[in-house]
């Protein structure tokens, strides 16, 4: 499809419409419907996560920084991310130790309890990720991006998130929407 004719291919939805489609949605996980923002580095998986948790009234927020294992740690961060997982698809209550980046080690257990399942890929260009990794990181970031981008492209590799997602958002689109209150995403 060229490019032109995909950027069309979008629907502007609101915060509140997607909301409305999580809570309609069975859990699929134990008792709970785990919402799922990913996509690589610098995409906007914050910011959407942040607006959607709000839509959503506020459920739990589980950033993926606070598990990752520092600069070379995706697959641990993985591996913690499915520990929760697993203990909610149980019914168990969630917890997780929260990786400091200043520090270089992990803080005290933060208890999540059994807060329902939609998984929003989030899909960004690779130059509007790198633009954006460095106005919010700073220069500190550049030698960091390559071994992390790296990791992602493995990661993506082996586990198709995208292929399973639910919703596919676009992170960079090229349409009229107001940010603040709606997101744009790719029609399936």
């Amino acid at each position: 499809m060229p490019p032109a004719v995909a950027r069309l291919d979008r629907r502007v939805v609101g915060f509140a419409e997607l909301a409305d489609q999580v809570r309609a949605a069975p859990p699929r996980c134990g008792g709970t419907r785990l919402v799922c923002v990913d996509g690589p580095s610098a995409a906007g998986k914050t910011d959407l996560a942040a607006r959607l948790a709000a839509a959503l009234d506020n459920p739990p927020l589980v950033h993926m920084d606070e598990l990752y294992d520092g600069w070379d740690g995706l697959a641990e961060g993985v591996r913690r991310l499915h520990g929760l997982v697993d203990a909610l698809a149980a019914g168990l209550p969630a917890r997780y130790e929260r990786y400091d980046w200043a520090r270089g080690s992990y803080g005290p257990a933060v208890e999540l309890g059994t807060p329902p399942v939609l998984v929003v890929w989030l899909e960004t260009p690779e130059v509007t990720r790198y633009r954006r990794g460095m106005a919010r990181d700073g220069e500190a970031y550049r030698p960091y991006w390559d071994r992390w981008a790296a990791q992602e492209r493995e990661h993506y590799a082996e586990v198709p998130t995208r292929e399973s997602a639910d919703v596919v958002v676009d992170g960079a689109p090229a349409v009229a929407y107001d940010p603040g209150t709606e997101l744009v995403l790719y029609r399936s």
